[in-house]
């Protein structure tokens, strides 16, 4: 995160230093992030500035009001995660050993439509999440499975 590549931040706010941070944060992150994790990040980010962690939340919240973030919830464990909105969205599949969350290519309900028999019903969203084991996870339990 410290390469110092440029990075354009969306119109419509005043870009504090704070909310830099946060959302560099979010723009290198690779998966959502809770934002404990985004606090710890922008911590190291800040090179020795205190943070506060209500002050992560205050602009996230910011964020997800004008539409730059997700807030999402992991259905496994109830975490409340961010992710900047760019467009779209991830499904995952998450390891049941050690928790890592394998991003999935494509939404597997991309390609569905509703007909007729569900007229009555509109569709405005839809969560998945896939359980299972990473690759390593995997191997160490064949490898030590009798």
């Amino acid at each position: 995160m410290n390469d110092k590549r440029e990075i354009r931040y969306p119109e419509g706010m005043k870009w504090t230093r704070q909310r830099k941070n946060v959302y560099e944060v979010l723009q290198e992150a690779t998966e959502p992030l809770s934002a404990v994790q985004i606090y710890r990040l922008v911590e190291e980010l800040a090179e020795g500035e205190e943070y506060a962690l209500s002050t992560v939340y205050r602009i996230l919240a910011a964020f997800e009001e004008r539409g730059l973030v997700s807030k999402d919830t992991w259905m496994g464990d109830g975490t409340v995660v961010y992710e900047l909105n760019r467009g779209g969205h991830t499904h995952y599949a998450v390891c049941l050993e050690c928790h890592k969350r394998i991003a999935l290519p494509s939404c597997p309900f991309a390609h569905i439509r509703l007909g007729r028999e569900t007229g009555d019903f509109t569709v405005t969203g839809h969560k998945l999440e896939l359980y299972g084991y990473c690759r390593e996870c995997k191997a160490e339990k064949e490898r030590t499975e009798p």
